[in-house]
């Protein structure tokens, strides 16, 4: 059987135009691939030197490494862990018994400042008073007695340079002191009598804790003012059934929760050559000038 000169081109044709079709199918479903290129881009400005070769010698990895570590330190400066030693004296019962006040607490002490952050501190000092309160019938004199506090602070301007503190902290403290109690009046309103004794030799001791927060500024070279105020409660005590103790050597009023404090501290810094350098801005923008 012949097949026809035209139907073998008819054939032809719709066999050239299915594969032309399928051909063209295929290309709109490729998807173009960038050709690789083996430029490495050159690090920001002001890299150190080492980085940029890590860079150009393909090494990216350890070289990104490194400017993490940069950008932490410049973002967290980390100080030694040894940043300050500093000792503190109390004044701020002095003025406040120049006012009025009828017992003062007196102390030093030293604080360890770690990591420019963690700061440990010892109080040591000693407390007395002697108070005739108005609208009582008696004489309070507590005799000179020590205290002792134990604690540490959280400096929250760790990033700043340690002549500016901002901070909050704990204290524990404990006392064993005496007082007399004078002067007391007793009046009978049935007899209409009134009697007079005195309570001598008593005894007490005390545990109490504190929460503080404070704010240390350098006012020349070493030398810094420090004010904080404390939130305080008492613990444990040694009860005495004939007259509660009113004052406590490093406490204060046992009345009082809340107390405000003042001290001058001499500051030595320590490992003063691990120090991050801190840009100061008055240079930042003279250089831009």
């Amino acid at each position: 059987m012949k097949i026809a000169p035209l139907h073998i081109v008819l054939v032809l044709a719709i066999v050239a135009t299915t594969a032309f079709a399928q051909s063209s199918s295929d290309q709109r479903h490729i998807t173009p691939v960038k050709p690789s290129t083996n430029t490495v881009l050159r690090p920001a400005k002001g890299t150190k030197e080492e980085v940029v070769q890590r860079y150009l010698q393909g090494d990216t990895a350890s070289a990104n490494e490194e400017l993490r570590r940069d950008s932490l330190k410049r973002v967290y400066p980390h100080y030694p862990m040894l940043t300050q030693a500093s000792f503190g004296l109390s004044f701020g019962d002095a003025l406040l018994m120049a006012f009025g006040q009828k017992y003062g607490n007196f102390g030093v002490s030293a604080t360890l400042n770690m990591w420019n952050r963690i700061q440990p501190e010892v109080e040591l000092g000693v407390g007395f008073a002697n108070n005739t309160p108005e609208d009582m019938n008696f004489t309070y004199k507590g005799k000179l007695a020590p205290y002792f506090k134990l604690g540490a602070n959280y400096n929250f301007t760790f990033k700043s340079e340690p002549k500016y503190q901002v901070y909050a902290g704990v204290r524990l403290g404990f006392s064993a002191f005496k007082y007399d109690v004078t002067n007391v009046t007793y009046t009978d309103h049935y007899w209409n009598e009134s009697q007079a004794f005195e309570l001598k030799g008593q005894s007490s001791h005390a545990l109490w804790g504190e929460l503080l927060a404070g704010l240390r500024v350098q006012v020349w070279e070493n030398l810094s003012f420090g004010w904080q105020a404390r939130y305080r409660g008492i613990f444990a005590e040694k009860k005495n059934p004939q007259a509660k103790p009113w004052f406590i050597p490093g406490y204060g009023d046992r009345d009082k929760s809340f107390a405000f404090t003042m001290s001058v501290y001499y500051t030595i810094p320590l490992s003063l050559d691990k120090w991050p350098k801190i840009e100061d801005p008055k240079d930042k923008n003279s250089k831009t000038k």
